[in-house]
C-alpha cells in the first residue's frame, strides 16, 4: 500500500493513567454521572416537546443544549467506562470510530457556544425590543437560528476532521484518553502544519466570537435594565439572564481549561481530567440550572412528579 495513504484499522487508545482502585471509583462516579445526565436531559426534552405552553422561543431553542449534551456526555463516558474495566494493553478502537469520536467530541464543543450564543440573541431581543418579540422571534426565525447553530459547528468541525483524516499514519497509539483532532494528526508522520494553524484558528474564532458577542449582548442588556423604571421587567431579565450566564460561564471554564493544558506535555493528566470534566459537569449541571431557574419548567416538573405520587 501506498504509504501516502496507509492508515492502522485498529489503534490502542492510552486511556486513564490510574490506580486499580481510583478506577472502581471513578467507574462508578461516571457511571452516575451519566445516568442522571441522560434521564434530566432526556426528561427536559420530552417536557418541553410534550407541553404546549412550553412552545415558546426561549424554550425551543433552549431544547438544542440538552441535545449537546447527551451528544457530548455519550461520545465520551460510555467509551470510557469500557477502557476502566479493560487492560491497558487491550484497549483498541477501529479508526472509524476514533474519527467519529473525534468528531463528536468536537462537535459538542463547538455546539455548546453556537447554541448559547442563539440563546442569547433570544433574550437580548426580548428583553431590548419586547413589542416587537414576536415578529422578530417567529418560526423562520428560530429555523433560521437552529440550523445556523448547527451547521457552523457542523461544517467547521467536518473540515477540521478532515484535515486529519487526510493524513498517512507512522503511529498506531491514540495518546490520549479519547480520540480528539490532535490525537488524530499525532499519528501522522506527514507535516501538520495546515492542522495546526486551521485548529488554532478555528478554536480562537469561535471562543472570541462567543465571548464577544455574549458581552455584547449583555452589555446592551444592562443598558436598558438600568435605563427602565419596570422593577417587576428587570427582575424577570435579571432572573433568565442570569441562568443563561451561569451555564455560560460553566461552560467557558470547563472547555478552555483542556484546550489550555494542550500546551503543556507536562501535565498531560490534568489535560485529561478536564476534559472529562467538560464532557460531565456541563450536561450534569445545565439541567438542574434551567429546571431550576426557569418557572414554567419548574412547575411542569412539580405538577408530574405530584401526579406520579398522588394518580387519583
Amino acid at each position: 500500500m501506498d504509504n501516502r495513504t496507509f492508515r492502522y484499522s485498529t489503534l490502542l487508545v492510552e486511556g486513564l493513567q490510574i490506580t486499580q482502585q481510583s478506577s472502581q471509583l471513578t467507574f462508578i462516579f461516571l457511571l452516575t454521572v451519566y445516568v442522571f445526565s441522560m434521564v434530566s436531559n432526556i426528561g427536559i426534552l420530552i417536557q418541553i416537546l410534550a407541553e404546549k405552553s412550553l412552545h415558546q422561543p426561549m424554550y425551543i431553542l433552549f431544547c438544542h443544549l440538552p441535545m449537546s449534551d447527551i451528544i457530548g456526555a455519550t461520545v465520551l463516558i460510555p467509551r470510557l467506562l469500557k477502557d476502566l474495566l479493560t487492560d491497558p494493553s487491550e484497549r483498541y478502537i477501529t479508526y472509524i470510530e476514533c474519527v467519529l469520536q473525534a468528531f463528536f467530541t468536537h462537535l459538542y464543543g463547538t455546539t455548546s457556544h453556537t447554541i448559547l450564543m442563539i440563546m442569547a440573541f433570544d433574550r437580548y431581543v426580548a428583553i431590548c425590543n419586547p413589542l416587537r418579540y414576536p415578529t422578530i422571534m417567529n418560526n423562520k426565525m428560530i429555523v433560521k437560528l437552529s440550523a445556523g447553530a448547527w451547521g457552523a459547528a457542523i461544517v467547521l468541525v467536518g473540515i477540521l476532521i478532515g484535515l486529519s483524516v487526510r493524513l498517512s499514519h507512522c503511529r498506531s497509539v491514540i495518546e490520549n484518553h479519547v480520540c480528539d483532532n490532535p490525537s488524530l494528526f499525532k499519528l501522522s508522520c506527514e507535516n501538520t502544519f495546515i492542522n495546526n494553524v486551521y485548529g488554532l484558528t478555528f478554536t480562537v474564532v469561535l471562543l472570541t466570537s462567543s465571548l464577544g458577542w455574549v458581552v455584547l449582548t449583555y452589555l446592551r442588556i444592562a443598558m436598558v435594565c438600568i435605563k427602565s423604571k419596570h422593577k417587576a421587567t428587570n427582575s424577570k431579565a435579571i432572573k433568565t439572564c442570569t441562568t443563561h450566564l451561569t451555564v455560560y460561564i460553566i461552560t467557558i471554564i470547563f472547555g478552555f481549561v483542556p484546550i489550555f493544558l494542550h500546551r503543556f506535555s507536562e501535565y498531560t493528566e490534568s489535560r485529561k481530567f478536564g476534559n472529562v470534566m467538560f464532557h460531565v459537569v456541563p450536561p450534569g449541571l445545565n439541567p438542574i440550572i434551567y429546571g431550576l431557574q426557569a418557572k414554567e419548567i419548574k412547575d411542569k416538573m412539580l405538577k408530574l412528579c405530584v401526579k406520579k405520587v398522588n394518580p387519583s
